[in-house]
């Protein structure tokens, strides 16, 4: 956990494994933590329209922003694209990137972008719970009963070194407060019992085989595993929906310009495409998840934003918080 928290220092080796990234002149890097195959097909889209060539350089969130932060002006990057708000939120606060221009991030819910505009969000996913059906999970309401005593053994949950487990359990203490999201995670450490999946996938997985009855995950995962398997045995459970209670933990995949970008014409022509009605429509149903555009429908297979209550934290506090949510997971000794 600690290397998380020191930006730059232990990944240093693995920023330096890394292949160096070169262009053409009329080429854009983009560093991507997210699947190829989910950004693939608005890049395509995109060049074909604007005949604007774009390379992507995939890997962890996390690595790639540690990556931009030690190139420094000397970075290849013209974006960064990451899974999570929370790594966005880091890097402008360290200072890699630049301004987007208003009229492009002004389409996009203030919630789901930087203060500053530096970053905007592209989709927005929920956290949520997977159950397999042939299980009685009717006592699970909320995300803090994954520490009930009756589900020992019976949970699967990712390892705390998961973005989205790290963006989660920021909301959850904002919402919350520190002491119960403590005795929650030390109720979920106990019911793991000494088991973390280290993919939302594989949580799913074994929740569908019956090997745990309940699990936490993105929703998105959930509706990729049924694209595939139709009469999977599960359900999904969006926890803490009613009155007064925090509502569901909601984070976004965004994109940003480098400040060393020396394409930032091309680049703000690549973020304008992927805020667009288009572009939203493109990035958000190949994913399974919610356009940053409220005037953009979601894929009919998911619930409507509207029908889900949402937490209050803001994206940008997933920065903001990270090191102290980073503190309390290590404290707590979470795997």
């Amino acid at each position: 956990m600690k290397m998380l928290k020191k930006l730059g220092v232990t990944l240093l080796g693995v920023m330096m494994a890394m292949p160096v990234v070169q262009a053409a002149d009329d080429e854009l890097v983009v560093y991507s933590g997210r699947s190829d195959k989910f950004v693939k097909p608005v890049i395509k889209a995109f060049t074909r329209e604007t005949g604007i060539k774009v390379i992507l350089h995939s890997a962890k969130s996390t690595a790639l922003l540690n990556k931009l932060k030690i190139e420094g002006e000397r970075t290849h990057a013209d974006l960064y694209l990451s899974n999570d708000a929370g790594n966005l939120q880091l890097g402008s606060q360290m200072g890699l990137f630049q301004p987007l221009p208003k009229n492009i991030v002004d389409v996009i819910d203030p919630e789901l972008r930087a203060e500053d505009d530096t970053w905007v969000g592209l989709s927005a996913r929920a956290r949520v719970l997977v159950a397999n059906t042939k299980v009685d999970t009717s006592f699970v309401k909320s995300v803090f009963d994954l520490a009930d005593p009756r589900l020992k053994g019976r949970i699967a949950v990712t390892h705390s070194g998961n973005g989205s487990f790290i963006a989660g359990v920021t909301v959850y203490m904002e919402a919350a407060g520190v002491e119960k999201t403590r005795k929650w995670l030390e109720g979920v450490k106990k019911n793991a019992d000494g088991r973390t999946f280290n993919k939302h996938s594989k949580v799913v997985k074994a929740v569908a085989s019956g090997k745990r009855a309940i699990g936490l995950v993105n929703h998105y995962y959930i509706y990729r595993h049924l694209d595939k398997s139709p009469d999977a045995p599960i359900k999904v459970i969006v926890p803490d929906q009613a009155d007064g209670e925090m509502g569901v933990a909601w984070n976004v995949a965004g994109i940003a310009i480098s400040r060393y970008s020396k394409k930032s014409a091309a680049a703000i022509q690549f973020v304008e495409y992927l805020v667009s009605e288009k572009g939203q429509k493109l990035f958000s149903e190949v994913n399974r998840e919610y356009p940053a555009r409220k005037d953009v429908a979601a894929s009919t297979v998911i619930p409507a934003a509207d029908t889900i209550r949402r937490s209050a934290v803001e994206m940008a506090t997933l920065g903001k918080q990270r090191n102290a949510t980073i503190d309390l997971l290590e404290a707590v000794g979470m795997p």
